[in-house]
């Protein structure tokens, strides 16, 4: 599944983070991640660190306080950047937010991809065939931390 639509939650605010009156993009993230039995997420990196729209989300799953939508779910992240490192910045920042918000961060599932903007300037990621086997790597190894989850 593919969500889509994070620029439409607001800002994560407490004061509307009340049961009955939470905004309805930020409930349609938290069920659609309650529905999930594993989560990758992928970031760019913008100025060495996760772009806000992708904080604010993880914020709105943080809560209810104790309730998280993560759930310790088992979570990797990827990511691109411009730069020779490939995001790799901002990838910890997310993992390390990711973990505070409750999700299960699979440490050793990593994939980053440097230099996004040339590399992909004349073709879509999908059809870079290297990028395309390492992220269906990503995704099987993801998969079995989830099966290992449910099954427990």
């Amino acid at each position: 599944m593919l969500h889509e639509g994070l620029g439409e939650i607001p800002f994560y605010n407490e004061d509307i983070d009340v049961e009955g009156t939470v905004p309805a993009a930020a409930a349609r993230l938290r069920e659609a991640v309650a529905g999930a039995d594993a989560l990758l997420f992928f970031t760019p990196e913008y100025n060495g660190t996760i772009p806000a729209v992708l904080k604010n989300a993880i914020d709105w799953l943080s809560r209810p306080f104790g309730a998280s939508a993560l759930g310790q779910k088992p979570v990797a992240v990827v990511g691109t950047a411009f730069g020779q490192y490939g995001g790799v910045w901002a990838q910890d920042e997310a993992r390390k937010a990711l973990g505070i918000a409750g999700g299960k961060v699979i440490e050793d599932i990593k994939l980053s991809i440097p230099g996004s903007m040339t590399r992909f300037a004349g073709i879509h990621p999908a059809d870079d065939s290297e990028v395309a086997g390492r992220l269906t790597e990503v995704v099987v190894r993801l998969n079995s931390h989830a099966t290992a989850a449910t099954a427990a």
